[in-house]
């Protein structure tokens, strides 16, 4: 009994821990995305300047390479977060599947032992009325 008890404890423990490591990758992705659209605005304001937008172009502004060599890793960051957010929310679907097994066996035995304690209720119930309907009936004789 303790160690089902244990056992599906456990399994609350992982899924509570699978769910604040889906949500702590939630929002780390957030901020990277923030961060990349800020890059990408400060980008955009530094060609505006500039009045070049070809990176190519010899006299493109070096604070601008260097915003979208921060943005392009930006996205780097996020597409490795966005992989990781995947998999965090595949390994909580597992382990919530996981803690519902345990749990629907844990309600299957407590519903068995509700019948059983139901069952041997109910005999004693019978065998009472049995012995007052003897009784009853002896004393109607006698």
């Amino acid at each position: 009994m303790k160690s089902r008890e244990s056992l599906i404890r456990l399994h609350r423990f992982q899924v509570d821990e699978k769910r604040r490591q889906v949500a702590d990758i939630e929002g780390m992705l957030d901020e990277f995305r923030r961060r990349e659209q800020d890059l990408e605005d400060q980008v955009k304001r530094e060609q505006e300047k500039a009045g070049i937008s070809d990176i190519a172009h010899f006299a493109y502004p070096m604070y601008a390479k260097s915003m979208r060599a921060r943005r392009d890793n930006m996205l780097e960051s996020i597409g490795e977060l966005t992989r990781q957010l995947e998999q965090a929310r595949e390994e909580l679907a597992d382990a919530y599947r996981e803690l519902k097994k345990y749990e629907l066996v844990e309600q299957n035995r407590q519903r068995r032992a509700k019948r059983e304690a139901d069952r041997v209720e109910q005999n004693i119930l019978d065998e009472v009325s049995l012995n007052m309907h003897r009784q009853n009936a002896g004393q109607a004789q006698g």
